[in-house]
């Protein structure tokens, strides 16, 4: 049987293809290779679509994160708090601030960071928490504002999520990645700042274009991280089907939830409060049996995989950190993400299921 990928990124660009060619050489024509009006129509309309005043758009999800972190005044001596169980690239933006990463644990339930956890963690040198919006829905941000420092949301899985109405980034600053995988997609690496605040968004601006918002003028000491116009293109015709695209998502989960029940699996919950939109579908298999059901399962053709094996102070770019965060390193050791996309069909995860009990069993 034809193997069922965790992504299609095939099926995803055969739905904006023409619109893509067709932007393309309007690009190439006008020779707006990096900005341009392209770029200002995306951030207008992603700022639209995700209920904020200000986007900003930059060359990836990782510099989006640095960039926010510094806008708010992140650096060195400062502090940023985030969760054990994200990918690493969340440290990483920390870690090219200058300033400390502190890890604390996670929700077992939700996988979202431990919110009294992160509070507690809270010092006079804490300059951000930065919460990730795991797996496509949204952490407790308006609990963890009451830590007294910004909140710095991690958005990278959780485009087009909302938790009690509200979207990433609003009264706030979120950081997101286009990655090709992401439930809003480019063609390569692209990323974007989000927020209300317009001092925030000029502040993330200018640093990230050589730190200063006209040619030659270099007011502070900034990065080069520009959205180009090829970029902005694919992004603006993936952007006006997100919402089915999410919707059909969820859909999805829905399906995933009854054809597992019953199975040796704990499937994911929705937070109250959650309009999810299933970036990755996670199971947890206890027993210590992942690793195994996920050989069985590739080995049939299922294209599952793990988001995250590794916590961060368990890399080893970060073990210096030490700590131990029970709840994220026992996740590590059950998670299993199955196939999820938009173009998913009722009988590819009919097969998903199948293969995934025949492999439990």
């Amino acid at each position: 049987m034809s193997r069922i990928p965790l992504v299609d990124l095939a099926a995803a660009h055969a739905e904006v293809a023409e619109e893509v060619e067709v932007g393309f050489k309007r690009v190439i024509a006008e020779t707006a290779f990096v900005g341009g009006a392209e770029v200002a129509a995306f951030e207008q309309e992603y700022a639209a679509f995700s209920g904020v005043r200000h986007c900003v758009g930059v060359a990836n999800g990782t510099d989006a994160l640095e960039l926010a972190f510094r806008a708010v005044g992140a650096g060195p001596g400062g502090e940023v708090i985030l969760p054990a169980n994200t990918f690493i690239a969340t440290a990483e933006a920390v870690a090219r601030t200058g300033a400390r990463v502190v890890l604390v644990d996670c929700d077992p339930r939700t996988s979202l960071i431990d919110v009294e956890a992160a509070l507690a963690a809270v010092t006079p040198d804490t300059r951000a928490i930065a919460p990730v919006h795991l797996y496509g829905q949204m952490a407790d941000v308006a609990r963890l504002r009451a830590g007294g420092v910004p909140v710095v949301e991690d958005a990278a899985q959780s485009q087009g999520a909302t938790r009690d109405g509200r979207s990433a980034g609003a009264g706030g600053i979120a950081a997101t990645s286009f990655y090709p995988g992401k439930n809003l997609g480019a063609y390569g690496d692209a990323g974007a700042v989000v927020t209300d605040d317009e001092g925030l968004a000029t502040a993330v601006r200018t640093l990230g274009s050589h730190g200063g918002l006209a040619k030659y003028r270099h007011d502070v000491i900034g990065v080069n991280s520009r959205l180009d116009g090829l970029q902005a293109v694919v992004l603006r015709a993936k952007l006006t089907r997100l919402a089915d695209g999410n919707a059909r998502r969820r859909a999805a989960a829905a399906r995933y939830g009854e054809l597992l029940a019953g199975l040796d699996v704990v499937l994911p919950e929705t937070d109250e409060g959650n309009e999810h939109v299933w970036h990755i579908y996670c199971v947890r298999v206890p027993g210590g049996r992942r690793d195994e059901v996920l050989d069985r399962l590739n080995a049939a053709g299922i294209g599952a995989g793990i988001h995250y094996p590794v916590p961060v102070h368990k890399t080893g770019a970060f073990a210096h950190l030490g700590g131990v965060h029970p709840n994220a390193e026992a996740l590590a050791q059950q998670i299993l993400s199955l196939p999820l996309y938009p173009q998913i069909t009722p009988d590819q995860q009919a097969r998903v299921a199948e293969v995934l009990a025949t492999a439990i069993r």
